[in-house]
């Protein structure tokens, strides 16, 4: 038989708990002002274009930075996580003085969720992005099956995901990821789009790159 005590007893949370459950609150806060901020920036720099290159993980923009000097009509997106990263970034456009490439501190999911919808992804570059070669780890890879449809959703019948590493394991990852997709197909003959060698690139004696198309 319960006890009084115990009938109908209140569950209040722990103070632990509690504290969880306020860090939580406070991570969703955060987390909402960084899209309207990154919203918002977007809205003002990119205004009155609606096609873009982007590269994710861009790093120090080296690539981006020599195609965008290249391509001077073409719109060159960079995204990164580190800060230090989009400064030099940024430096470099400064010193090249390229007013058609734009660098952001942002995740890439999010990028995506708070990129306005009349944008589209006229190209897809992934410069030798972490690998994450444990098998547990493998979920973290930035290719996978979710981020190939939503740039698909993004992107024109012909646009391109270009892909280079020098990590082969994860190069044969996103080729299977890409010959299973039913929005991409493989242009074996295709061309990469911009030769530069970047800090990472020259310290590697080689790498393996795969071009698809948007059908």
């Amino acid at each position: 038989m319960k006890t009084p005590s115990s009938v109908g007893a209140p569950a209040f949370p722990s103070g632990a708990e509690t504290e969880r459950t306020e860090a939580h609150a406070r991570e969703l806060a955060k987390q909402a002002l960084r899209k309207r901020e990154l919203a918002s920036a977007l809205q003002t720099d990119l205004a009155g274009c609606e096609r873009i290159l982007l590269e994710p993980g861009c790093g120090h923009g080296h690539w981006l930075a020599d195609f965008a000097a290249a391509h001077p009509r073409t719109t060159c997106v960079g995204v990164d996580l580190i800060s230090w990263r989009i400064r030099k970034g940024n430096d470099k456009k400064a010193k090249r003085g390229l007013p058609n490439l734009f660098f952001y501190k942002a995740e890439l999911g999010e990028f995506l969720e708070v990129l306005p919808a009349n944008f589209r992804l006229d190209r897809t570059v992934f410069l030798f992005p972490d690998p994450w070669p444990k098998a547990r780890h493998h979920r973290r890879r930035m290719v996978q099956t979710g981020l190939l449809s939503e740039v698909a959703r993004r992107t024109d019948r012909g646009g391109e995901f270009c892909f280079r590493s020098d990590d082969r394991p994860y190069f044969d990852w996103t080729v299977e990821h890409l010959e299973t997709h039913p929005n991409w197909q493989i242009e074996e003959s295709a061309v990469w789009p911009h030769e530069t060698e970047t800090y990472f690139q020259g310290l590697m004696d080689a790498y393996f790159s795969v071009i698809a198309k948007r059908v």
